[in-house]
């Protein structure tokens, strides 16, 4: 797939915009803080309905206006796909091919993009928020099942720690309702977890090559998805996961009501990686850290692939300064002629390489694009 049509209205420090892209390589030059990021930032956003930098929607919409909106035509492999993204102080409202759908889960994985940011050299030794995220956003998109179920676990998350709260100050004292809630929320904590541990299993058969192709041969990457509840793996059936939940919350349910929140779940696991069989985000070299941001990256391209038969789109912001020559070259080695890619970049001088010379090349000058050079 590629996108080869981007319009976008008041969107950052855009008032509006109008490009048509190539389904090669194309690159944004233009120096910082001039709406380079903000184009790929945009492209990211019509796909995921969210943005990888901001959590607050309100941060998008260019100052003193009402609304932001995204749109794009996407080419597939079965024909021209239009796609809209309406952002306003009052929600979002997505179009695909011209018909609102009446929820976002529905929307997102009809554009499939993997972004890769100098803060993505962070996913290794970042905190377990940053590696969560990295799941959500990326199973997301190959499975809207994922995307229900998580949304309802957080809703549910909320509500219980809100019930949690109200036993802590005392407003209440009937468990209850707590009861109601664990099971709910036992239940698609099951769902989610099982669905997360596939998701790393199959990242895990994508990146282990990349991996020892990279680091030349000598290094071997593994994936361990890690859970709060003691007992939970990625052998054991949904019952049994189901029982292990319901042990960990009948442990810990007195701590929790002492402290108002939920301790346990989906929303507190974490990702660990090894390398040679110690833990990269502790003993790995700085090196080392990043050859596994970059081989998860690179595995994801293949596991989309995999999943719905067609490559993702790609964008590289501001990373390739970021990686040495030879980390430059096997990246876009690996992209060559097969997967759309964004770049940009304060300048593509020091950046040897023919993919990018044959590149389709744009200027960005204080919010607006500038012919190709």
């Amino acid at each position: 797939m590629y996108i080869e049509h981007l319009s976008v209205k008041n969107y950052r420090n855009y008032t509006s915009l109008e490009v048509t892209f190539e389904k090669g390589v194309n690159v944004i030059i233009g120096e910082n803080a001039q709406g380079k990021t903000n184009i790929m930032e945009s492209i990211y956003v019509l796909a995921m309905a969210k943005s990888h930098r901001t959590s607050n929607d309100k941060e998008l919409i260019k100052w003193d206006e009402e609304y932001a909106k995204i749109e794009g035509r996407l080419q597939k492999r079965n024909g021209s796909l239009p796609l809209q993204l309406v952002i306003s102080k009052k929600g979002k409202k997505a179009k695909c091919n011209h018909i609102e759908q009446s929820k976002l889960s529905q929307y997102i994985g009809n554009m499939n993009v993997v972004m890769f940011a100098p803060e993505d050299l962070n996913l290794v030794k970042g905190s377990p928020q940053v590696r969560r995220r990295f799941i959500d956003m990326e199973l997301g998109q190959v499975s809207p099942v994922y995307m229900h179920d998580l949304a309802k676990y957080q809703k549910v998350l909320q509500q219980r720690n809100h019930y949690l709260k109200q036993l802590q100050t005392r407003k209440t004292k009937d468990e209850t309702m707590l009861l109601v809630l664990t099971d709910q929320l036992i239940e698609l904590a099951a769902k989610v977890t099982i669905k997360r541990f596939a998701f790393i299993e199959q990242l895990s058969q994508w990146a282990k090559p990349i991996h020892h192709s990279i680091s030349r041969g000598l290094e071997e990457l593994a994936i361990k998805y890690k859970t709060t509840v003691d007992n939970v793996s990625e052998d054991i059936n949904m019952s049994k996961m189901v029982n292990s939940f319901h042990e960990k919350f009948e442990k810990v349910k007195e701590k929790e009501i002492e402290r108002g929140v939920t301790l346990f779940g989906p929303h507190r696991d974490d990702l660990l990686f090894y390398v040679n069989g110690k833990e990269v985000n502790i003993f790995g070299s700085q090196g080392q850290q990043r050859t596994t941001a970059l081989s998860l990256k690179l595995a994801e391209i293949d596991l989309i692939f995999s999943e719905i038969g067609e490559y993702p789109i790609l964008l590289l912001d501001d990373v390739l300064s970021e990686l040495d020559d030879y980390r430059q070259s096997h990246l876009l080695n690996t992209i060559q002629g097969k997967v759309q890619t964004f770049v940009t970049t304060t300048s593509v001088e020091g950046i040897d390489h023919h993919t990018l010379k044959q590149a389709d090349t744009f200027r960005v000058v204080s919010g607006s694009l500038q012919n190709k050079l």
